[in-house]
C-alpha cells in the first residue's frame, strides 16, 4: 500500500527548499558582489602599474653612504655602483638555477605566479605583527619587487606586486622569469646578477661554477650581509649551503653523491676589494641597518649615515693592532688581534679592529676558514664571544665591595680546596704558582691573584656577580647553570666589545650609556629618521668604582706582579687597566679606562690554538697602551684646529680619578688585621669572622660549607710560624 505522506511533512519539505533557494540566491549575488569589487580592486591598481614588457629595464637605485662621525670621511658607499653582466640564460649553470629555485620558491614551476600557501602564512603573521613583516614572495613577486616596485611594505604594494607576478607569468616562460631574476638580484658586496656574484666571491665566471658555489651563491641571497663570505658569520653560510643542498637531494635535482661530493668541497672565496675603511666596523654598522630597516630599503633609499666612529682614532688602533699582532705573531704565535675604544660618558664606539687586516687572506693557507684558521681577517673578533681571563675580576670584586667587604679586607693566598660534599677537586692556582699568605683585596685584583679571587667570588656570590655584570652590559653570560667559581678566572665567554663597554660604567661613576653606533641617519630628503639619544643608567654606586678605579690605578700595589712602570702604566695619563689570560694562553686581554676613553684589546688565534704562555700583559697590553698615548698625542694635536660637528675630543690635561671614600668597619679583618689578639693571639680565616652575606653584621661563617676547606690551609700556615708568637686554641 502507497505511504501517504503527511501535511506536516509536506510543510517541513517545501520550507527547507525554500531556505536552500534563498541561501543559494544569496551566495549567488554575493559572488557577483565579490566579483564585481575584485574588478575594481584590479582596475583601481591596474591602471597606475608599469608595463611589464619593461621588466628587464630596471630602475637605478640611490646609493646608501656611511660616514664618520663628522660626515667628512666616507666610510662606505653601500652602493656607489652596482656591479652587473648580464649573461644568457643558456650560460647560467643549471646547479645554480635549482639551487636558486629550492632556496627561494621550490614550488616555482608549478604556480602561476602566487604562492596561496606562503600568502596565507605572510598574512596571518602579517595580522599579529599589525603589518607587513612576512613575505610568502615566489621569484616572480621578488623580481618585480627589485626590478619597478618600491620596498614599502603595505597592503596595496602586495597587491601591485600580485597582478604584476600575474601578467608576468602569462607574458614570459618560467624560464624567463628566472633569467630575469638571476641577471638582477643583489648578491651583497655591490654584485648583482650571478654574473657579477660569480666574479667578486670566487673569481671566475659563472658558467665555471660547481655544485658547492651555486649552492653557496643561493645561500647568500636571504641576508646577502649575514651570509657575507667577508663577514663575521661565515659558519652560517656553510650551514645555509648545506641546506640548500638537502632541498636539491630532497627536490630531485641531484643524487646522493654529488650531496656528498659538495658538502665536502672547500669553499675558497677571492679576497674582497678594498676601498671600505673601518671594514669591520662597516659590516657591524651594515648589518644593524639591514636588520631594522630591511636589506631592500637600505641598498635602494639613498640613506647618509652618520656613525660615531672616530677617523683618527680608528687608524691609530688599526695601526697598533697590526703593528702589535705582527710581533705576537712572530715571538708568541699569537697571530690576530682586536682592539675596541668607546667614550665611556656617551657609550658610543670610537673606533672597532676586529683583526689585524681585514683584507689578508686566511693564515696558514691550507686552513678552512671557520674552521682551524689561527687567522681570519674578516672574522670580527671584536664581537665574537670569548673567555675573558682575569679581565673579568673587577666585576666580582665590585660585587663583593657592594655586599660590605673593604679593599683592606684580609684573605688568605694559599693552596686551597674549593670543592664539598665529595664533588670534583677544585684547585685554582696563581699565575707564577706561588701562595703568598695574607693580602688585602686590594692587593689580590691589583696582582691579579687567582685564589683569593676564587674566595671574592665565593663571598661575593656566583648569581649576584652575574647580575651586576649583566647590569653593566654584559649579555653572554646567560646559561648560569655553567657557571661556578671559576668564573672569576675567565671561565664565561664575553664580548671584547661588551666587556669594554662594561668598564666603561668604573670611569663614569656608574652610570652605564648604552652602547650606540650611529649618531644620525638621513633619508634621501633630509629628513632625519633616527638620532643618538643617550639613555643613561645608574647601575653602580659612585662609592664602588672609586674603590676600582683606585685598584686598578695602583702601580705600585700591582708591582709585585706586574713591575713598576709596566705596559699598564702610562706617564702623565691616569689609567686604570686590568689584563687577562685564558686557561692554557688561548688569550691574551687588556682592557682599561680613564675618565673619558675607554679601550679593549684582545689578542690570540682564532681557532683558540694556544700562543707561547706569554699573559695578557705581555701580548695585549703594548697594544692597549700604544692606542691610549697615541690617542691623547693626536688630539693634543688637532687642539688649534676646527673643529667639525660632532668631533670627539678629550681634556688638553688628562683627568684624575677620584678618590673613594674611607670604609667605616666594625670588624679587624675587614680592616687590614688578620691577627686577632684577645682573648689570645691566634689568626683564622675570614669565614671565621664573618656571614658571606652581610659582612659586617653577626658573624656565623663558621657553619658556612666551605669553613673547614679555607680553614685548615690557614692552620697549617700558621703552624709553621717560627716565632711561636701565633697559636689557635679554639677547635674546628
Amino acid at each position: 500500500m502507497p505511504k501517504i505522506e503527511s501535511y506536516k511533512t509536506k510543510k517541513i519539505s517545501f520550507s527547507a527548499k525554500h531556505i536552500i533557494r534563498k541561501c543559494l540566491v544569496i551566495l549567488f549575488v554575493l559572488f557577483i558582489l565579490f566579483f564585481i569589487a575584485g574588478i575594481g580592486i584590479f582596475a583601481y591598481f591596474v591602471k597606475d602599474l608599469p608595463n611589464p614588457e619593461n621588466l628587464a629595464k630596471r630602475q637605478m637605485i640611490e646609493s646608501t653612504k656611511i660616514y664618520d662621525r663628522t660626515g667628512t670621511i666616507v666610510l662606505y658607499d653601500v652602493h656607489g655602483e652596482e656591479k652587473r653582466t648580464v649573461i644568457p640564460f643558456e650560460e647560467i649553470p643549471q646547479f645554480v638555477k635549482d639551487a636558486t629555485v629550492v632556496a627561494e620558491d621550490a614550488n616555482f614551476y608549478h604556480h602561476f605566479g602566487l604562492d596561496f600557501k606562503g600568502i596565507v602564512r605572510a598574512f596571518l603573521a602579517d595580522l599579529v605583527g599589525k603589518k607587513i613583516t612576512q613575505g610568502g614572495s615566489t621569484i616572480t613577486q621578488q623580481f618585480i619587487k627589485n626590478s619597478i616596485l618600491t620596498s614599502e611594505r603595505t597592503f596595496a604594494r602586495k597587491i601591485k606586486e600580485a597582478i604584476l607576478a600575474i601578467e608576468v607569468e602569462i607574458k614570459y616562460s618560467k624560464d624567463e622569469i628566472l633569467n630575469f631574476y638571476l641577471n638582477q638580484i643583489p648578491y651583497g658586496s655591490n654584485a648583482y646578477g650571478v654574473e657579477a656574484a660569480t666574479q667578486t666571491f670566487f673569481n671566475k665566471n659563472a658558467k665555471d661554477l660547481t655544485l658547492g658555489q651555486s649552492a653557496a651563491l643561493a645561500a647568500l641571497t636571504k641576508a646577502t650581509t649575514y651570509y657575507s663570505p667577508y663577514g663575521s658569520h661565515i659558519d652560517d653560510l656553510k650551514a645555509r649551503q648545506e641546506y640548500v643542498l638537502d632541498r636539491m637531494l630532497k627536490y630531485g635535482y641531484i643524487i646522493k653523491e654529488q650531496l656528498n661530493t659538495a658538502k665536502e668541497e672547500k669553499l675558497i672565496f677571492a679576497p674582497p676589494s678594498s676601498g671600505v675603511k673601518a671594514p669591520h666596523f662597516v659590516m657591524y654598522v651594515k648589518e644593524y641597518l639591514e636588520n631594522k630597516y630591511g636589506r631592500d630599503y637600505i641598498e635602494s633609499a639613498g640613506l647618509k649615515v652618520y656613525t660615531t666612529i672616530d677617523w683618527d682614532l680608528q687608524q691609530i688602533a688599526e695601526n697598533a693592532v697590526k703593528q702589535g699582532a705582527e710581533k705576537n705573531g712572530k715571538k708568541f704565535n699569537a697571530q690576530n688581534a682586536a682592539l675596541v675604544s668607546i667614550d665611556p660618558k656617551t657609550g658610543q664606539i670610537l673606533a672597532m679592529v676586529g683583526s689585524k687586516d681585514y683584507w689578508a687572506e686566511p693564515y696558514p693557507k691550507s686552513c678552512t676558514p671557520g674552521a682551524n684558521c689561527l687567522f681570519e681577517g674578516n672574522t670580527n673578533v671584536a664581537t665574537r664571544p670569548r673567555q675573558p681571563g682575569s679581565s673579568f675580576k673587577p666585576f666580582v670584586y665590585a660585587k663583593a665591595f657592594q655586599k660590605g667587604f673593604t679593599p683592606d679586607t684580609m684573605i688568605f693566598d694559599l693552596e686551597t680546596e674549593f670543592a664539598v660534599e665529595g664533588a670534583k677537586s677544585y684547585k685554582p692556582r696563581n699565575y707564577d704558582g706561588k701562595f703568598r699568605g695574607p693580602v688585602s683585596f686590594h692587593q689580590a685584583l691589583a696582582q691579579s691573584l687567582n685564589v683569593p679571587s676564587v674566595k671574592v667570588l665565593y663571598l661575593a656570590g656566583v648569581d649576584q656577580t652575574l647580575n651586576l655584570a649583566q647590569d653593566m652590559g654584559i649579555s653572554t653570560l646567560k646559561d648560569r647553570s655553567r657557571y661556578g667559581l671559576s668564573l672569576v678566572l675567565g671561565g664565561g665567554e664575553v664580548e671584547l666589545l661588551e666587556e669594554t663597554a662594561a668598564f666603561g660604567v668604573f670611569a663614569t661613576e656608574g652610570i652605564k650609556h648604552p652602547l650606540s653606533s650611529i649618531i644620525k641617519i638621513e633619508n634621501s630628503k633630509g629628513d632625519i629618521i633616527e638620532q643618538y639619544s643617550d639613555n643613561p643608567e645608574q647601575v653602580l654606586e659612585p662609592q664602588i668604582t672609586r674603590l676600582i678605579s683606585d685598584i686598578l690605578s695602583d702601580d705600585n700595589a700591582r708591582a709585585p706582579i706586574f713591575g713598576q712602570k709596566s705596559n699598564l702604566y702610562i706617564e702623565g695619563i691616569p689609567v686604570a687597566a686590568k689584563t687577562g689570560t685564558t686557561q692554557e694562553y688561548r688569550d691574551g686581554w687588556t682592557i682599561g679606562y680613564t675618565p673619558s676613553l675607554v679601550v679593549g684589546a684582545w689578542t690570540g688565534n682564532n681557532n683558540n690554538t694556544p700562543v707561547n704562555k706569554e699573559p695578557g700583559a705581555i701580548i695585549a697590553a703594548p697594544i692597549w697602551n700604544e692606542f691610549i698615548k697615541k690617542s691623547y698625542s693626536k688630539k693634543q694635536e688637532m687642539r688649534t684646529a676646527d673643529k667639525p660637528d660632532n668631533y670627539f675630543d678629550l681634556p688638553e690635561t688628562p683627568e684624575e680619578f677620584i678618590k673613594p671614600d674611607p670604609i667605616p668597619t666594625n670588624k679587624d679583618i675587614l680592616n687590614g688585621q688578620y691577627i686577632q689578639e684577645k682573648p689570645y693571639p691566634q689568626i683564622h680565616c675570614i669565614l671565621y669572622y664573618v656571614n658571606k652575606d652581610d659582612p659586617q653584621g653577626i658573624s656565623d661563617g663558621k657553619d658556612d660549607p666551605q669553613f673547614q676547606n679555607w680553614e685548615q690551609p690557614v692552620l697549617e700556615w700558621v703552624s709553621k710560624l717560627d716565632d711561636g708568637y701565633l697559636y689557635n686554641r679554639s677547635p674546628l
